[in-house]
Order: structure tokens, then sequence, then C-alpha cells
């Protein structure tokens, strides 16, 4: 089996250490080539790099944004002719960032031994599961993309970091508290449509997303649409509050694991596509990258586009 690592060095919390002895493990039972990341997008040029030789699995070890990357290298863009995810490679993931959602959404294990010694196994089985996924822009996201407020909060991480700051759940957690109660920080309202119903207008923050959970405070799941899952449509959540007293019983819930269910609130957890629409340029992220500022975008999904190394899902 021809197996591509690409080890992410800049990732939270990978080391030199770990990256060898992951390294060295495949090595000891497959025909491994190691990559290492330079620069943003190269985790992408080696994904397509490795469908175009026929590797039979990639292997990324780093962050959900080093995971993006690979998989959008692999499967190419969305509106390109589909392949048959059996003649692309299989994708597994060694957890090495600060949260993993996608890997850890699959049920690979967050400490990178133990999440080694499952893909050993997987690989060895030869064991894929085909999952959807999520594309919006011309690209696939794996878990979750947004609009407003946790896409601001995703860019202030993304500058908390370029300063040297590590990406800890408890960091996200106190960016995220200043965001809400910062006055002068305001997202644009704007409108959001789904097969079905009548536009939600004044939208003030919305995510969509390709499975559950939306991602993980510490080891606590937190999931915005309970029903989504890698077999399903899309979920929405899109309140129509930053209101701090109302999100914050919203937010309680959802660290609760309790329904999430509020009266700014539309949820739907199966749907064909959704559209955002706003009045002036709205902060947007992708599987927790900052994108930029969009006015306008289409989400949609595709059933089965991708094999990955992962277990079973639970019936």
């Amino acid at each position: 089996m021809r197996v591509m690592l690409i080890t992410n060095p800049f990732a939270t919390f990978t080391t030199p250490e770990g990256r060898d002895a992951l390294a060295n493990t495949l090595d000891s039972r497959f025909q491994v080539d190691v990559e290492h990341t330079t620069h943003r997008g190269h985790a992408g040029e080696l994904g397509a790099r490795a469908a175009a030789e026929g590797y039979d699995a990639v292997v990324v070890h780093g962050g959900d944004g080093s995971v993006n990357e690979a998989t959008n290298g692999i499967l190419g863009a969305p509106d390109r002719p589909r392949r048959n995810p059996a003649d692309l490679p299989a994708l597994g993931v060694v957890p090495g960032g600060s949260a993993n959602v996608f890997a850890r959404a699959l049920g690979i294990d967050r400490d990178p031994l133990t999440a080694t010694a499952q893909l050993m196994t997987l690989l060895d089985q030869r064991s894929r599961r085909s999952i959807s996924l999520g594309h919006t822009l011309n690209r696939w996201f794996l878990f979750n993309a947004g609009m407003g407020m946790d896409a601001i909060v995703v860019r202030q991480m993304e500058e908390l970091r370029a300063k040297g700051k590590k990406a800890t759940a408890g960091l996200y957690f106190r960016t995220t508290l200043g965001a809400f109660f910062k006055p002068s920080i305001t997202p644009p309202a704007f409108t959001v449509e789904v097969p079905d119903h009548e536009p939600i207008e004044g939208v003030r923050f919305g995510f969509v997303s390709n499975t559950g959970p939306w991602t993980y405070f510490g080891t606590r799941e937190i999931r915005t649409n309970p029903g989504t899952s890698f077999d399903t449509g899309l979920g929405i959540f899109a309140a129509t509050s930053i209101a701090v007293p109302r999100n914050l019983v919203l937010g309680g819930r959802l660290i609760a694991g309790t329904e999430p269910k509020a009266s700014h609130l539309y949820r739907n957890d199966d749907v064909e596509w959704v559209r955002f629409t706003s009045p002036e340029p709205a902060d947007v992220q992708m599987d927790g990258d900052y994108l930029g500022l969009y006015q306008n975008l289409e989400f949609g999904y595709r059933r089965a586009v991708l094999d990955v190394a992962a277990p079973a899902k639970a019936d």
C-alpha cells in the first residue's frame, strides 16, 4: 500500500518527535512518502499529487485546516467532473490541531498515539467509509462553514495566533465571549434561504453543518444540529439576535447537550441547499479557517463523495 503522509509542522499540537514516530510507525508496514507542508495551500497541492499518482491513502497529521486543504486537493473543485471515490486515495487523519473536529466526528481518537494505532488497523484492513461533503465558493468543507459572529471569532483567533498565542479551547471561549460583549463588533444582518421555507430575515450569525458535532469544548461535544451527519443533507443554525442574555441561554443549552432551541433561532438538520445574502460584506469561515468578506454564498452537498479511513458508523 502506498501512503502519502502529509504533516504540518506548524500545527498547534505536533512535535518533531511525534511526527518522526508517526512516520516510522507507518513506514514499518506500508510504503510511505513523507511530505511536510511549508505554506498555506501546500497540503492541497500534495493531495492533488497523491490523487494523480495513484496513492492508496493520504494520511494528514495536522489540524482541520490541513485536512480541508488535502481533501480539496484529492477531490478537485466541486465544479469539476466527479470521480469514483474508490479510484482516489482514502483519507486518514492523525489529530495535530487544537480542535480536530473532523477526525473526532469520524470516531478517531484525539490522542495521536491511539489514533495512529487505529489508523494502522484501518489501513491494514483497507477499511473505507464513504461520506458526504458540503461545498461553497467552489470548495469542499468537511464539517461546517459560517457567516457573521462565528466567522468574526475565527478571524480574531487567527490574529491572535499570528501574534504567537496558542489556539486553546480556553482562548477560543474567551474570544467568543469578548466578541459578543464588545459593542463595537456588530456583524451585518443577512438573509438565509432554504428549500420549502420563507426566507429568514435579520440573521446575525449562521452556521451550515455537514456533520455533528459543530465543534468541541475540551472533551464536550457542541451539537448545533443534532440530526445532521455525514450521511444526511446540510444542517442550518441561524440566529437573528446577538443579544448577550438570549445567547447565553442558547449557549448554555449547547454546552449542556440539550435540544438547541430559542425564539430567535431557526434550525433545520437536513436540507438540500442553503443561501446566505448580505446587504454588505460579512465575515465568512470554513472548517475553522477565515475566508474573508462576502455578500452572497450558496451551500450545497454531495453524497458519498470521499472515502475515509475511519471506524464504521455507529448504528
